[in-house]
């Protein structure tokens, strides 16, 4: 009788440890792309807001991506339109800006609302690296049951 033990407790774990490694990369991808690859930088807020974690419930291992407190992340993502809306001089006396050739000044202008294109930063960094993730979480998974 041939007997085969597998740890899956060590495989599960090289799992992790090489979708932590994988998650490094992503983020970096994520960032390089709010840096100019994608979007301009403007604040900065986007960036700092991006997050990812590697989740383990003992089933499966996923890397997760996302963004929060920024408004605006999801409408760069996704794309979107914005709803008309009228934009009031907060703080100063009146906006500034130009049109026409000169400057004009208003306390208060309308805003028809605007068609935004998608600009995607989190799902096209994942797209991007899914053959890579795949292999790399493969490999892991080989290299634990000693087969790579």
């Amino acid at each position: 009788m041939i007997e085969v033990t597998l740890d899956i407790g060590a495989v599960q774990d090289a799992l992790v440890q090489a979708a932590d490694a994988l998650r490094n990369v992503l983020e970096s991808r994520i960032q390089q792309k709010l840096s100019g690859g994608v979007l301009r930088t403007r604040s900065g807020a986007l960036a700092a807001s991006i997050q990812s974690s590697v989740e383990d419930d003992g089933s499966a291992v996923a890397i997760v991506g996302s963004s929060s407190g920024v408004p605006y992340a999801a409408i760069q993502e996704f794309g979107g339109k914005t709803a008309a809306h009228d934009i009031v001089a907060v703080k100063a006396k009146a906006l500034a800006f130009g049109a026409g050739g000169g400057q004009s000044f208003a306390k208060r202008v309308h805003h028809p609302g605007s068609t935004i294109p998608s600009r995607s930063y989190i799902g096209s960094s994942f797209a991007e690296m899914s053959d890579e993730i795949a292999a790399g979480l493969k490999q892991a998974a080989l290299e634990a049951l000693g087969q790579g």
